[in-house]
């Protein structure tokens, strides 16, 4: 058996399963400090199903705790970005697009130093292992906690970032936290070197987190390997996710989009989640959500790792209605949905208390909402209607029909049919989807670098990488029989010399959990 959990803005879900079947499933309330939330459900799990800790063979955990303290800019460490490019890229140093808040909250200090690559690995520049100590020092005397190292192309050729970390760990300590970007982002500079700066912010934090994780699982007297899932629906382990934090930014949604796959048998489709505060709609490719292709923003900051591409609005189960103002959301009751809601004897006019009243839903107390009028009943639903199909056009890239998949407790709200999206599919446990998606997660090897291609030599190169992700996702804990390449791309750079072309390729596989 495992266990599946999904930390979201409103609830904590958790699913146990026995292979692909759903023994057991609840939802309690998100707690601030999370992990007490990952406790009590856990509790709860076990009075439901009465299971043993010894059968329990794995723990996978989507959690929002490093995503809420980058948006809320709390708890971040005192960090500096080197950057290895002089004389090049000296015109925007390190932190130039940030915003004030986020600046001031890891106190960020920039330092510029030689090296770089060009795209092809010949060197911008000689690299200076003195500038690095001189920097090293400076680091220690403003009291810097961790270091972000990005270096031009380094993506291509990572050896002035490998040996920048070497004197590093000899100046400031073997244990003390270095992040390289080469391990973070993808090729484009500034967006990789921002990327970075975050992952390195969240090092402390994220012991932290990894070690109260532990502590809930353990407590509960299981044993089991604990996993956590990432933004492109795969596992990582616990010492993994100690070393990329930013890798668990998106698991929300996607954990939503993978158990909603695997629930309704569509490996194709459009995916509509609906929680308690906010929607999030994206599409499945082959079993797995499609990935933004353009740099992503994050708490103003632009970036450019993996990440699912989602578009999200205010409107879920709990969203305030307003009658005067003819509104639904974007601000929501949130967890306070069972107390607030008027179906369940609260005060405030909800989306739920509009789905009751409908006939839509059937949840609370459906006499407490019979007071509500037809025509604002009408115009709440026509509003939500409305904003689903919005964003279901936007995210769409073509005009093929996609079966539409509705999950989480807020899909409620939709009709089992909508203009222009067609019959709505809303699979078994639809409501821990989310949680179901963690728990059947798979390990992934993924290969993205830029090579420098001769005539004939494309598809050697794509079989290198290939074989290069497969062999990733086996040493990453994936069954060698299960694993399968699920994304592959060649794209040409133009504005590159020497046939330059960007090879991606993705593999993935079962998790291998012991007897």
């Amino acid at each position: 058996m495992r266990i599946g959990i999904d930390v979201g803005g409103t609830n904590t879900d958790a699913v146990l399963l026995d292979g692909a079947q759903v023994l057991a499933s609840t939802k309690v309330p998100t707690t601030r400090d999370v992990t007490s939330g990952i406790t009590q459900v856990l509790t709860a799990l076990k009075e439901l199903n009465g299971f043993s800790p010894d059968h329990i063979r794995g723990v996978m955990i989507g959690t929002t705790h490093f995503i809420n303290a980058l948006i809320e800019a709390r708890d971040l460490s005192p960090t500096a970005a080197i950057r290895l490019g002089l004389p090049a890229t000296a015109s925007l140093p390190p932190f130039t697009d940030w915003p004030d808040t986020l600046t001031t909250a890891v106190k960020g200090r920039a330092y510029m130093a030689h090296g770089g690559h060009e795209f092809d690995g010949r060197p911008i520049s000689p690299f200076d292992p003195d500038e690095i100590r001189r920097h090293a020092a400076d680091i220690a005397a403003h009291g810097i906690r961790s270091v972000a190292v990005s270096s031009v192309f380094s993506p291509v050729n990572d050896e002035f970032e490998q040996r920048t970390l070497a004197i590093l760990r000899e100046e400031l300590g073997p244990e003390f936290p270095v992040s390289l970007s080469h391990e973070i982002g993808r090729v484009g500079l500034l967006e990789r070197e921002n990327a970075t700066i975050v992952n390195a912010s969240l090092a402390e934090m994220a012991n932290r987190i990894v070690d109260g994780l532990a502590k809930a699982v353990l407590e509960q007297g299981i044993t089991a390997p604990l996993y956590v899932s990432q933004n492109d629906g795969t596992l990582m382990d616990i010492e993994y996710t100690r070393r990329y934090p930013v890798a668990t930014f998106a698991s929300g949604p996607t954990n939503s989009m993978r158990g909603a796959a695997a629930l309704s048998g569509f490996s194709d489709c459009l995916i509509v989640d609906i929680g308690g505060t906010t929607t999030d709609v994206g599409v499945l490719v082959n079993g797995f959500p499609r990935e933004s292709s353009t740099h992503v923003r994050l708490a103003g900051l632009r970036t450019n790792f993996r990440m699912p591409d989602v578009l999200s609005a205010g409107l879920g189960g709990g969203s305030r209605v307003r009658t005067d103002q003819g509104t639904v959301g974007p601000d929501s009751v949130g967890y306070r949905l069972t107390d607030e809601s008027l179906v369940f004897g609260g005060s405030v006019l909800t989306a739920t208390d509009i789905a009751v009243r409908s006939g839509r839903a059937d949840v609370g107390d459906a006499s407490l909402v019979s007071h509500i009028s037809d025509s604002v009943v009408r115009s709440a639903l026509e509003q939500i209607d409305r904003t689903i199909a919005d964003i279901a056009d936007r995210i769409r890239t073509s005009s093929a029909e996609l079966p539409v998949v509705a999950v989480g407790g807020g899909s409620i709200l939709l009709a089992e049919k909508l203009d222009g999206l067609g019959t709505i599919h809303r699979p078994g446990n639809f409501d821990v989807a989310n949680a179901y998606g963690a728990a059947i997660a798979q390990i992934s090897g993924e290969v993205d670098r830029v090579s420098s291609i001769a005539d004939g030599d494309q598809k050697r190169a794509m079989e290198s990488a290939r074989q290069e992700a497969v062999d990733r996702a086996v040493a990453a804990g994936a069954n060698p029989d299960t694993v399968t390449i699920v994304e592959q791309e060649a794209i040409p750079i133009p504005y590159l010399p020497g046939n330059a072309m960007r090879v991606r390729v993705k593999a993935a596989g079962n998790l291998t959990l012991g007897k």
